[in-house]
């Protein structure tokens, strides 16, 4: 007497979500590479990460859908659909991160202790190539009541500090925080007020901030304000607020190391 032999299904779902996943892997690692590299173009840099993201989007579909017919149908491939599913997870976590921050925050592109009077951006030939031929453009009011709704600790800092003190404090921060300094100049002169340019480039995508530090001489010693902006897109999701508090923070440690 034969025996009938009943093969249980596989699900084709489950293989094509393991293979997008480390498709996605490799796209994103391929455009983190092109990100840093100053010599790659941003746009399509973050362009392919948009599509390393869409695809691990794209795993994660195909990994619920394996599972759904692993559950009604008892379909084999349980282990692969669970790959893909946890391999596409950490393409998405960073992006997952930064788009509930990006809910949360409001949708500022450049953050300023002053929000009255925000320090100008240099226009020197050396600024304008370290920004790519850009200029950041100046907030609005609404932006402005954004700003203090969102940050009201961002604010000036003064150091009871001579200029050429807390010149050289702004300076050796700038060096801790890892900025690329572009110019500088010592409070003094027919201005005053001294002045710091750099760009900053954020740790995991290494995108970059465009920053400029204004010293302002005082009675009562000296006045740092400090600006961030984003160089690209429409909102920073927090980016320029935690530079502009890390530089502050590393200032005020090291004014306390020289007490």
């Amino acid at each position: 007497m034969r025996r009938l032999i009943v093969e249980e299904p596989v699900t084709r779902a489950a293989p094509w979500a393991l293979r997008l996943a480390w498709l996605s892997l490799a796209v994103v690692g391929l455009a983190l590479l092109l990100v840093r590299d100053p010599r790659a173009e941003t746009e399509a840099a973050l362009a392919a990460l948009g599509s390393g993201v869409g695809l691990a989007v794209l795993a994660v579909l195909l990994a619920v859908a394996a599972f759904v017919r692993i559950w009604r149908e008892g379909a084999r491939g349980l282990g692969v659909a669970v790959g893909g599913l946890l391999l596409a997870a950490v393409v998405l976590a960073y992006p997952a991160y930064m788009a509930a921050r990006g809910v949360m925050l409001p949708p500022l592109t450049d953050v300023s202790t002053d929000v009255e009077s925000p320090p100008a951006f240099s226009r020197s030939r050396a600024a304008w190539e370290a920004r790519g031929g850009r200029l950041p453009r100046d907030s609005g009011p609404a932006a402005r009541a954004l700003q203090r709704e969102a940050y009201p600790q961002i604010a000036p800092l003064t150091l009871d500090l001579g200029p050429d003190e807390a010149f050289a404090l702004a300076m050796k921060a700038a060096q801790n925080r890892k900025w690329q300094v572009v110019e500088s100049y010592k409070p003094g002169g027919r201005a005053g007020n001294g002045r710091i340019e750099a760009v900053v480039r954020s740790r995991l995508l290494g995108l970059p901030y465009d920053v400029t530090v204004r010293l302002h001489p005082r009675a009562d010693g000296t006045r740092i304000d400090v600006r961030s902006a984003t160089r690209f897109g429409d909102r920073d999701f927090g980016q320029n607020a935690d530079h502009i508090r890390a530089y502050l923070d590393e200032i005020g440690n090291l004014a306390l190391a020289v007490k």
